[in-house]
């Protein structure tokens, strides 16, 4: 087996460095022998002298059980304009139930790749074989700016290493001249006119071209309008590139920066995040470094929402806890076993009536054919606002929907004629009757309605709503369910909707 810090530059063996690995700052990591280029391009910056690019390519295969990140040195020399990679790697077959090879890519500057720094330069994962950088522009997911000299780091990331190893080539290309001028980002408002204190549809997790997605921002921004959403949020894996693009977005559509934290023991949203806001993923649940993001991510104006926390694909499911999150995203993309797993676990938290997380439901869609608003989270915001929007959604005045079609009120009363609704509190002596009322518009006349406490479901209806009568000793909480009729045995039927919770506090 190849030992994984040797290389090839340009076919030729270069000489093995000792081994640098280390989890000082990330997850464990391997520094490969740094690639160096013979002559700089051009005399004290001024680059060019009619030098045609510098090219190096390096090989090198990295066993099973390689750290989570392998960093190969790249020192640039002054004078060059544009920086580019490209890499292919080898897909063994494998036997049935053994994980074949798969390999992401990233890039950090001359300011280092320190977790949390100011190094990050852009994050393509698997999605592309090749990217660049240079002062006026950048591939999807990377950041444009000058090629400053100094040693640059490309990010191997081996996400799966077959039992045969994965043998990569890596070729970076220098090219000589001066730097183009990087220009201001325009990213989009943080307001819009609205309709004063409403209802608001949105979609808080979406993909685009910047990361593994296949739509452009605009083609995102028509698929939201035709959904009948307010808002969206775009949250791309590992990258804030995409913030920059969104600057000229319809002024019917508020637009939430953000990204998809990506780690290996799951996704969490950084949703609402300041515009041009990186957060980093290279860590993992047994380091303990995940509270630190989470405050930056609040520090930046951001709510933690973990992704499809009980997804079933390698390295989806959330193993942070709870603790430091929100809300968190119960229903993902097209209703599934996983999601109605989180449903009912985030309904178990409820007892209690402590500390809660608000639910959420997104689309995470990528490309055709899925559906951007399915599922979809309205909010009671007091304006269409960055600021609005997220204080509606961390007090869970919201609920989850699978389309604009589809609409639900519940509030619960006293015969005092105090009402709270989703989100809420109501307070009233422990034998007192409270009504609760579910009222809900666009339900197919097949879905049936549900109240549902800490006792379970108890109380079902028509497709219009229900009405039930309780006291706070008999129920702590009530929230909504619709539901499609039962495609399997035993097994409830997928949701058309489901609300926050309403909570009930005994008096003395």
């Amino acid at each position: 087996m190849d030992d994984p810090s040797r290389t090839e530059l340009s076919g030729r063996a270069a000489p093995t460095s000792r081994r640098a690995l280390f989890t000082a700052g990330a997850a464990a990591a391997l520094t490969l022998t740094p690639v160096r280029f013979a002559h700089a391009a051009g005399g004290g910056g001024g680059g060019g002298g009619g030098e045609g690019p510098l090219t190096r390519t390096v090989r090198g295969t990295l066993p099973p059980g390689a750290p989570d990140f392998v960093y190969l040195p790249v020192e640039v020399p002054r004078g060059i304009r544009q920086l580019h990679v490209s890499y292919t790697y080898e897909k063994p077959s494998v036997p049935p139930g053994t994980l074949g090879n798969a390999l992401d890519i990233g890039l950090f500057d001359e300011r280092g790749t320190a977790l949390g720094g100011r190094g990050f330069r852009g994050w393509s994962g698997g999605a592309r074989t090749e990217f660049f950088v240079r002062g006026d522009a950048a591939a999807p997911g990377y950041l444009p700016g000058p090629v400053r000299p100094g040693t640059w780091h490309i990010a191997l990331a081996p996400y799966t290493v077959a039992p045969q190893g994965l043998p990569y080539t890596v070729t970076i290309t220098l090219t000589p001249g001066p730097a183009a001028a990087t220009p201001r980002p325009v990213y989009p408002p943080d307001r819009l006119a609205g309709r004063g204190r409403a209802w608001y549809r949105g979609d808080c997790h979406l993909h685009s071209v910047h990361s593994d997605g296949r739509r452009t921002p605009a083609e995102i921004a028509a698929l939201a309008r035709s959904a009948g959403l307010d808002f969206i949020a775009t949250t791309e894996h590992n990258t804030s590139s995409s913030h920059a693009h969104w600057g000229d977005a319809p002024d019917d559509l508020l637009v939430l920066t953000g990204e998809e934290i990506t780690t290996r023991n799951g996704h969490v949203l950084a949703l609402g995040t300041a515009p041009g806001t990186h957060t980093d993923w290279r860590y993992r649940a047994r380091e303990g470094r995940f509270p630190r993001f989470a405050r930056e991510i609040r520090r930046a104006g951001g709510l933690v929402v973990p992704a499809h926390p009980y997804a079933t694909c390698l390295g989806c499911a959330w193993q942070f806890g709870f603790a430091d999150a929100d809300a968190v995203e119960v229903w993902n993309g097209p209703f599934t076993p996983d999601d109605e797993v989180a449903l009912q676990a985030w309904d178990k938290s409820l007892v209690g009536g402590g500390r809660w997380l608000p639910a959420m439901g997104s689309s995470d869609a990528h490309r055709d054919p899925d559906r951007i608003g399915h599922p979809q989270t309205v909010v009671l915001a007091d304006a269409l606002s960055r600021e609005a929007i997220l204080a509606g959604l961390r007090s869970g005045r919201s609920y989850v929907t699978e389309s604009s079609a589809l609409s639900l009120t519940l509030t619960v009363s006293d015969s005092r004629g105090r009402t709270a609704t989703l989100g809420g509190r109501l307070a009233a002596p422990r034998a007192a009757p409270v009504t609760v009322r579910l009222t809900v518009e666009g339900a197919a006349p097949s879905c049936t309605t549900h109240l549902v406490t800490d006792q379970g479901t108890v109380r079902s209806g028509p497709a219009g709503g229900t009405e039930w009568t309780t006291t706070p000793s008999y129920a702590s909480y009530v929230r909504a369910e619709v539901r499609h009729p039962a495609t399997a045995a035993g097994l409830p039927g997928p949701p058309a909707a489901f609300s926050n919770p309403v909570f009930l506090r005994s008096l003395a």
